[in-house]
C-alpha cells in the first residue's frame, strides 16, 4: 500500500540511518530531506530542508551512544519540526537511553529516566514509540501515548526455528522473569532463573541458579547486553551446571568496552540480538545473529497513522 509523502513522514537522525532506511522501505516512503550537523562550537545542527506542515511525522533515533549526543540531536529535532507546523511530532526511540536509572537506589541519586521523559515531551514529542524498556513502568514517566513493542515474539520466532534440543529459557536476573516468562510461552519450554548481585555498577556475581538446566539446551534473554559480564557468567555457570549448550539473546547490543572479547571467550553457541542500536565492529567474532526489527517498527508507525491497534502486533 502507498501512502501519501506528504501526510506521512519520516526522518532519521544521524544515530542509526541504516534501520530508518530499512523501516522506510518497509512502508514505501522516502526518508525526509534533512540536514544535520554541527556548529564550529559542537551545538547541534539541524535543518529541515521540506515542509511538514499538517504531517504527521516520526522521527527515528536511537539514544544511543554517544547518549548525550543522540539525545540532544533529537529533542532540536523535534523542536524544529513542532515549530515547523507538523500536525504530530511521533518520536521513534527503539532504544531508550537513560533507561537503567529508573529509580533511586541510594540517597541524592537521580532519576534520569524521567528527566529524559520531560524533555522529549517538552520538546515536542506527541507520542513515544519505543522497544523493550529496561523497565515497563518508564511508560508512566510521560504524559503523552507511548507504544512499547517488544522483540520477543521475533525471537521466540528465530529460536522456535532452530528446532534445539530440550530448550530451557533462563533469565539473567529475578528483573527479567516476566521477559523469560513471555519467551518461554512462546516457545512451550519450562524456565529458569539465575540469582546474582551487583556489588557495583557494571559487576555481576552468580549467586546460584533456580530451575532444572542439567541437560537441556539454554536460551538466556535480557533486554540489553552492555558490558558482557552478566551473560558471560551466567552462561559459565550453566555450563558447570550441566547444560548442553548456552545460547544468548537480547534486543538491545550495547556491547560497551571489552564487551565482544569477553562474549567471545565464554562457552556461548550464539548471541541474538536485534539492530535497534548499530553493531560496533567485531560483532561477528562473538557468534552475533542481527535480527531486524524494521518490519516491527514500520507496522507500528503504520498502524499510528491509521489510527489502528497497535497491541495486535503481538497477538
Amino acid at each position: 500500500m502507498a501512502y501519501d509523502s506528504a501526510r506521512l513522514k519520516l526522518f532519521s537522525g544521524s544515530a542509526n540511518p541504516e534501520l530508518a532506511r530499512a523501516i522506510a522501505q518497509h512502508i514505501g516512503v522516502p526518508l525526509g530531506d534533512l540536514e544535520l550537523g554541527r556548529f564550529a562550537n559542537g551545538e547541534v545542527r539541524v535543518s529541515v530542508n521540506e515542509s511538514v506542515r499538517g504531517a504527521d511525522v516520526f522521527v527515528i533515533q536511537p539514544t544511543c551512544y554517544p547518549p548525550n549526543d543522540t539525545l540532544m540531536e533529537l529533542l532540536v529535532l523535534l523542536d524544529a519540526l513542532k515549530r515547523a507546523s507538523a500536525w504530530r511530532v511521533n518520536a521513534v526511540v527503539p532504544f531508550y537511553g537513560y533507561a537503567r536509572q529508573d529509580r533511586k537506589t541510594r540517597p541524592r541519586e537521580p532519576i534520569t529516566a524521567k528527566l529524559v521523559a520531560n524533555l522529549l515531551t517538552v520538546a515536542g514529542a506527541d507520542r513515544v514509540v519505543t522497544m523493550d524498556l529496561h523497565a515497563g513502568q518508564i511508560q508512566g514517566f510521560f504524559d503523552v501515548p507511548v507504544d512499547h513493542l517488544t522483540a520477543v515474539p521475533l525471537l521466540a520466532d528465530y529460536f522456535a526455528r532452530k528446532q534445539l534440543e530440550k530448550p530451557v529459557v533462563v533469565s539473567p536476573d529475578h528483573g527479567g522473569v516476566s521477559r523469560a516468562r513471555e519467551l518461554a510461552d512462546r516457545l512451550g519450554v519450562p524456565i529458569a532463573i539465575i540469582d546474582k548481585r551487583r556489588p557495583e555498577p557494571g559487576v555481576a556475581e552468580v549467586m546460584s541458579v533456580v530451575g532444572e538446566v542439567k541437560g537441556r539446551t539454554a536460551i538466556m534473554i535480557d533486554d540489553i547486553i552492555d558490558s558482557g559480564g552478566t551473560i558471560r557468567h551466567g552462561a559459565e555457570a550453566l555450563i558447570a551446571l550441566g547444560a548442553r549448550a548456552v545460547y544468548a539473546c537480547c534486543t538491545h547490543a550495547v556491547f560497551s568496552g571489552n564487551a565482544l572479547q569477553k562474549l567471545a571467550e565464554a562457552p556461548i553457541e550464539e548471541i541474538v540480538v536485534t539492530d535497534t542500536i548499530p553493531l560496533p565492529p567485531g560483532a561477528e567474532k562473538a557468534r552475533v545473529k542481527v535480527l531486524s526489527v524494521a518490519p516491527l517498527l514500520g507496522e507500528a508507525i503504520v498502524r499510528i497513522h491509521e489510527d489502528l491497534s497497535v497491541s495486535r502486533l503481538f497477538t
